[in-house]
């Protein structure tokens, strides 16, 4: 299978869910579940494919599309790309397990769904910049009605304003690479062209910044990053799972692929800024946590710290950093995912509260043992611990920013010390209340289903899978960053 396969599964699963009888609409989850599996399968079998033979040509696919402006379907998939379609297929599956129960427009809701998986696997295999803007577009219509239709919580404002986000940001972006384009000459779009012009140092600039900030907006970059608790609270479990586990990829992967590699000067001179702000955005998402009393919020201001890592590894601009920063894309994907599938399907439809003092009634820890047991496991990934892929991918930051600047390190030793403070509260509330020897016995709760089991299990095997034997994601992601777009920056045998 070829890493085709990934984009058409998702389109063609959204077309299929579209063009079910409304008698049959409570099947769209089938398939939608056949069509996520089928896209995990094939990234897993093309990353098995190019570790059995790292020394053959990447995977390709080049076409003509609009000729007169030098636009090409232009589809590959080196090993930096092939991890970032695996993370999609894992949460894609997981995200339609936790969803089996939904009911209200189960078509609509999944056909969103898909698109959305869709349009981000054409953004990880696209190496056409207009056909890499066109599928991060894709994106931006069902994410805002997942939200504003099966959200809560101000869901239209949180589907609006991550919607508004969007459209700033991709403005940013279309000016960036038409500056990029227009520079080069005019004559193509594709990305390790531009990447080989040389632009004057005057124009990168003031470009890379806009390019950088358009792709960053969507990664969560303080101060940029408001949109992403409030879109996360008022999100479905599944949206809140695509948001923080592959969207806010997207615009990593943007500032990491496109930005970098087309301005390299440009991003020299800005890298101390970068830097600076992506230790801001660690440290002030980790005390904000620290003083949410909504599960769901917890966990959306420990997205904008545990991204900051990933800005924190791009801005050290170093092998380690950049092989951090990949590592910390899928882990929080991953962990981001499970963390939001537990509070939003598991806890909240079953209590209906995501509070944590009104959690305290219910005592989840023995009235939902499953649940308690997949999120403290869960924390232990989000803190960090070794054996989980958050280790692995935060201590590769670190290198990498030891070799960068290391004085800035005792910064991100504090925010990773407050980090365990709002883990461990948010723990200690939701899970293992202290309850007063009077306090009412706690009302049964509906124990976990089988999709529930499945996708907690899938998650947290994947994380401790990394954690334990990182090299196969290692030596992929290096083989992405031996890409000729890359030599600008990096210098790897």
């Amino acid at each position: 299978m070829t890493p085709a396969w990934t984009i058409i599964s998702a389109f063609a699963g959204a077309l299929l869910v579209l063009l079910l009888p409304a008698r049959m609409a409570i099947a769209s989850r089938v398939i939608a579940l056949a069509a996520s599996l089928v896209g995990a399968v094939a990234a897993a079998a093309s990353c098995l494919t190019r570790l059995g033979a790292p020394l053959d040509p990447v995977w390709s696919f080049d076409r003509p599309w609009i000729p007169g402006f030098g636009i090409r379907f232009h589809l590959a998939a080196d090993g930096l790309a092939l991890t970032l379609l695996l993370l999609t297929g894992i949460v894609a599956v997981a995200g339609v397990l936790f969803s089996w129960n939904v009911e209200r427009r189960p078509r609509a809701f999944f056909a969103f769904f898909m698109t959305i998986i869709g349009g981000v696997y054409g953004v990880f295999l696209s190496r056409d910049a207009f056909l890499l803007f066109v599928c991060y577009e894709i994106v931006i219509l069902p994410k805002y009605m997942l939200i504003a239709i099966w959200g809560s919580t101000n869901k239209e404002y949180g589907a609006m304003k991550l919607t508004m986000y969007s459209i700033g940001s991709s403005a940013l972006i279309l000016i960036g690479l038409v500056v990029a384009y227009a520079a080069s000459g005019g004559k193509s779009f594709d990305i390790a062209h531009l990447a080989s012009a040389h632009y004057a140092p005057a124009l990168q600039a003031w470009a890379f910044p806009v390019l950088f900030v358009g792709f960053a907006v969507l990664a969560g970059m303080w101060p940029f990053h408001t949109w992403a608790p409030t879109g996360h609270v008022a999100a479905p479990t599944a949206a809140s799972m695509l948001l923080a586990g592959v969207v806010m990829k997207l615009g990593a992967y943007g500032a990491l692929c496109v930005a970098l590699p087309l301005f390299p000067q440009g991003f020299e001179l800005w890298k101390p800024v970068i830097a600076g702000l992506a230790l801001i955005g660690i440290v002030y998402g980790a005390l904000t946590a620290l003083s949410q009393k909504d599960l769901k919020f917890v966990i959306g201001y420990s997205s904008v710290s545990h991204m900051g890592f990933v800005l924190l590894g791009i801005a050290a601009g170093t092998h380690w950093g950049l092989r951090g920063a990949a590592l910390q894309m899928i882990s929080h994907g991953i962990i981001a995912g499970l963390l939001f599938g537990i509070a939003g399907r598991v806890v909240y439809e079953r209590t209906h509260t995501r509070d944590l003092t009104a959690l305290r009634e219910f005592d989840l820890w023995r009235t939902l043992p499953g649940a308690a047991i997949a999120f403290t496991l869960a924390t232990a990934a989000s803190m960090g611990l070794p054996g989980f892929s958050g280790f692995v991918a935060e201590i590769s930051v670190v290198i990498g920013l030891w070799q960068f600047s290391p004085w800035l390190v005792p910064v991100v030793a504090l925010g990773i010390v407050i980090t365990g403070a709002f883990s461990l509260r948010a723990l200690h509330k939701a899970f293992f209340p202290v309850r007063d020897s009077d306090d009412a016995p706690p009302s049964l709760l509906p124990p976990l289903t089988w999709p529930e089991i499945s996708a907690i299990s899938l998650l947290i095997a994947v994380s401790l899978a990394i954690g334990l034997y990182p090299k196969p994601w290692v030596v992929l992601i290096d083989d992405g960053l031996r890409s000729p777009v890359f030599h600008s920056i990096l210098s790897l045998p």
